[in-house]
């Protein structure tokens, strides 16, 4: 295969996506997608060197990458000629720094709250997902558990939660790039009922502030550090994506698990090494396969010019396989001290705010997985699934088989 045949939407990447990474990164480092302003970048150096450079990789979400089966692939704009406002992680600073500022104080002080009562929520989904020696851990754990906390820390109620995850998927899944005609609409109207929703809740925290991030966000607003339309935009962010890395590492570490008895076992012997295998599986199996940027002026990355107003895809999974940064890449190695420094979480002023409540949760769940089984196994007549996407690392379906 050469990088001119390439179709990055071919089921076969989305499923396993790493043989074309490192097709991408040895012949192809800055690869333009035909047809398209969209450039894929895969080599951990030319990543992170993208990272750096704010002033020419701008983190605005201005554009997505849309399969079309019957010709060349498209990009669809989100900018409105400029009229877009962006906020969190997809906005520049100072913008970002002043939205991080008001998210991240209230997250610390909650993951420290969490961590006590983290392990009950996780009870209670292990017990209402277990059946016949069975759970999909996609869809009755990992799926669940992070946004039924993210729903807590911004005060909304966790009977609302099975309708909040409809929406964030459905809402979301354009960025992933596979969207069928019939499913365009529907993600559409996700997106404006989530919005409408958040809306009337942010509006009832206008009146009446709590102690959650509904409060704060109004607070925010009342003293003028912020406009209500930026708040209820911050609000659908952290819903829409912020339950999205969390899915993704609890599934994506259960797999390696079932996938490795003696993976298992060694884990089982020493539950401190839940954490090198979280590292590890956030290397392995980045959650979001990698973010956008918008490129503001002609530039150059690597040895390929980059024209103003082009869309970079910087791609996290690949670099984190990258072998000139890590030995024996595609292996999983408890013992690499060099495990924790991946892509996973982004790099930089634009680390993810929530990555030590992913962690947290992850935690709580595979230890919970391990501590109530002697052996966890993927059911051969019902293999897992991934949800068709260029974005996400995030599984459909995950069934384990329990003992």
């Amino acid at each position: 295969m050469t990088p001119d045949a390439i179709d990055i939407f071919d089921p076969v990447h989305l499923d396993d996506p790493y043989p074309l990474y490192r097709l991408l990164r040895e012949r192809a480092p800055v690869y333009r997608v035909p047809g398209t302003d969209f450039y894929l970048v895969t080599p951990w150096d030319l990543v992170t060197e993208a990272v750096s450079r704010p002033a020419d990789f701008s983190s605005h979400l201005t554009g997505v990458l849309l399969q079309q089966p019957s010709g060349p692939h498209s990009t669809f704009d989100l900018d409105g000629g400029g009229r877009a406002v962006h906020v969190l992680a997809t906005a520049d600073d100072p913008a970002h720094l002043a939205h991080r500022k008001l998210v991240q104080p209230l997250l610390a002080k909650r993951i420290r709250e969490l961590a006590t009562t983290v392990g009950e929520s996780v009870d209670r989904l292990w017990l209402r997902g277990v059946r016949d020696d069975r759970i999909d851990w996609a869809a009755d754990m990992a799926d669940l558990l992070p946004l039924a906390l993210v729903a807590d820390i911004i005060g909304l109620p966790r009977d609302d939660v099975p309708q909040l995850l409809s929406w964030a998927y459905d809402s979301t899944e354009m960025l992933g790039g596979v969207v069928a005609a019939d499913q365009f609409g529907r993600s559409v109207t996700a997106a404006a009922e989530l919005a409408g929703y958040l809306h009337t809740k942010f509006q009832a925290a206008l009146r009446d502030p709590g102690d959650d991030l509904l409060g704060v966000l109004a607070r925010a607003c009342a003293s003028d550090q912020l406009t209500d339309d930026v708040a209820v935009l911050i609000l659908i962010q952290l819903v829409g994506a912020g339950g999205e890395s969390t899915a993704g590492l609890i599934a994506n570490s259960a797999r390696l698990l079932a996938a490795d008895p003696d993976l298992q076992s060694e884990i089982r012997r020493e539950p401190a090494l839940i954490g090198p295998l979280l590292d590890e599986a956030l290397r392995l199996e980045s959650p979001f396969r990698g973010h956008h940027r918008h490129v503001t002026r002609d530039t150059t990355l690597g040895e390929t010019r980059l024209p103003a107003g082009s869309h970079v895809l910087l791609l996290w999974g690949a670099a984190n396989r990258d072998p000139a940064k890590f030995d024996a890449p595609d292996t999983l190695d408890l013992d690499r001290r060099s495990g924790a420094n991946n892509l996973a979480f982004g790099r930089g002023v634009h680390f993810c705010v929530g990555s030590a409540l992913a962690k947290l949760e992850a935690t709580a769940a595979l230890t919970i997985l391990l501590e109530r089984t002697d052996r966890i196994e993927l059911v051969d007549e019902a293999p897992p699934s991934w949800v068709p996407s260029i974005f996400v690392r995030r599984h459909r379906t995950l069934p384990l088989r329990i003992s």
